[in-house]
């Protein structure tokens, strides 16, 4: 028999394979584990504390076994995520993952520091897209029409609240997530400063295309 995959609403079973999918493409899209061993590590910043905040707009692509392999996930408000992060999320890791007093030395300092800083997400430039998400698939599911079928669902779960707009910030150097967001409708949003990021925005009605 031949598994469907569908994309459905994140349930709490899906936990650990969408922090697989996040670890496995975690460093420019692919397998982070040799930069963060800390397989907790990167869910914690950019998967978990949407699903636990916002589980509503969290959607996962199933293989068709009740597997999540892809995900989409996000806030239709990106001001109010940052207060749940630092009032909810940040004091449940803390423990696990404690500020340091010190400049970030390494990759896992440098996530740790982003992590305590949840801040860091709210830009001026960034106030007409008040959403914004995160897209990964397993290298596997990548390139078949699953990422479009993800973002048409979170654009049309964003809609439906009156959200307008919606942002991502990507690794500049990952080409191929560029690729994928221009083909989708996404332009780049000017950020002073944006180090090794690039934001993107469009508006959540689909079809429709930023000018």
């Amino acid at each position: 028999m031949t598994h469907q995959p569908t994309i459905r609403p994140y349930e709490t079973e899906d936990r650990a394979a969408v922090g697989h999918v996040c670890v496995m493409t975690a460093d420019e899209g692919g397998d982070s584990r040799d930069l963060y061993p800390d397989e907790e590590l990167m869910p914690s910043l950019f998967a978990y504390p949407y699903c636990h905040l916002e589980p509503e707009l969290a959607f996962v692509l199933d293989d068709g076994t009740g597997r999540a392999v892809g995900y989409v996930l996000g806030t239709a408000d990106t001001a109010r995520f940052v207060g749940d992060l630092r009032d909810v999320w940040i004091p449940s890791v803390a423990g696990r993952y404690p500020r340091s007093t010190t400049p970030p030395r390494t990759p896992v300092d440098t996530m740790i520091d982003l992590l305590h800083r949840p801040e860091r997400m709210i830009l001026p430039e960034l106030a007409a897209h008040p959403a914004h998400l995160h897209i990964d698939l397993l290298p596997d599911w990548q390139r078949r029409g699953h990422g479009r079928a993800l973002m048409d669902t979170f654009l049309d779960a964003l809609a439906d609240r009156g959200v307008p707009a919606v942002h991502l910030g990507m690794v500049t150097a990952n080409t191929s997530a560029r690729a994928f967001y221009d083909r989708l409708g996404f332009h780049e949003i000017p950020v002073p400063e944006p180090g090794p990021l690039t934001y993107l925005g469009r508006p959540t009605g689909r079809g429709r295309r930023s000018p």
